[in-house]
């Protein structure tokens, strides 16, 4: 691969984490603090393609003006007919083609730019199991009824906090649907620590007023109250409280699907 194909390479992938780190397309696969990050490298790597292109255009200048100082050669036969050849540099080699195959490295971009593949779901949910941490401590619950809680924090309060900071208070939460094999729904947010590799799901269970018609991968925004019941994750043997649900609603796919909030 030349140089002139090395900088559009570049140029294509810093356009690319621009596009994403601009856009909310860098959602789907990292956390949402590391976009000063992905803007950085971005504008570093379109720099660095446009310096490379423009070095690269200034050399090629500075051979063609040293080119075409050419020298007259008398063959000595007597008939005058002495034949010039300019050589320029003294070579006249065949310039080796690249590659196109190396063109095939941009493909990917493109798919990054154009296929935006969707967040994690039920799928990855019902094959991992939860990732539930017991937090350091609880954070006083605001006023109001019902309260909106992130899908973590309540988890934690409801298994960890035995539900001590959930009496008595209606909760509002949102997450994906997921169901098990047995036919147990789930409500599931991915929790992640870096980016969308890393991504882990923190599981609640549904009871009580359940919608009678549960699509794996609906967003709902679920209200409901603590309940004592709990069970095991059968993949990792992880905790899993319950949420008795008093009312739930379809809600489209929030900007950030991930929830970070089990490692703040």
């Amino acid at each position: 691969m030349n140089r002139q194909t090395q900088a559009a390479v570049l140029l294509l992938i810093g356009v690319a984490l621009l596009h994403g780190a601009l856009s909310d397309l860098y959602l789907r696969y990292v956390k949402e603090g590391l976009r000063p990050l992905l803007l950085a490298a971005g504008t570093l790597l379109v720099v660095t393609a446009l310096a490379t292109a423009w070095y690269e255009w200034r050399r090629a200048r500075r051979e063609e003006r040293g080119t075409g100082t050419g020298t007259g050669t008398g063959d000595g036969d007597g008939d005058g007919d002495g034949d010039g050849t300019g050589d320029g540099d003294g070579t006249r080699g065949h310039a080796h083609r690249e590659s196109r195959v190396s063109w095939l490295l941009v493909l990917p971009l493109f798919a990054l730019v154009l296929v935006a593949p969707p967040a994690l779901g039920s799928y990855s949910a019902t094959h991992t199991g939860t990732a539930l941490q017991q937090p350091y401590g609880y954070a006083e619950l605001p006023a109001g009824d019902p309260v909106p809680i992130g899908l973590v924090d309540y988890a934690g309060r409801a298994f960890y906090g035995h539900g001590r900071s959930l009496e008595g208070r209606s909760v509002r939460l949102t997450g994906f649907v997921a169901v098990t094999p047995s036919g147990t729904p789930y409500l599931v947010r991915m929790a992640l620590n870096c980016c969308a590799a890393d991504a882990q799901p923190v599981k609640i269970g549904l009871t009580g007023n359940i919608p009678p018609v549960l699509q794996p991968n609906a967003w709902l925004e679920v209200t409901g109250r603590y309940t004592a019941r709990r069970t095991r994750d059968p993949v990792n043997d992880g905790p899993i409280p319950f949420l008795r649900v008093t009312a739930a609603r379809p809600v489209p796919t929030p900007r950030d699907p991930y929830d970070e909030t089990w490692n703040n």
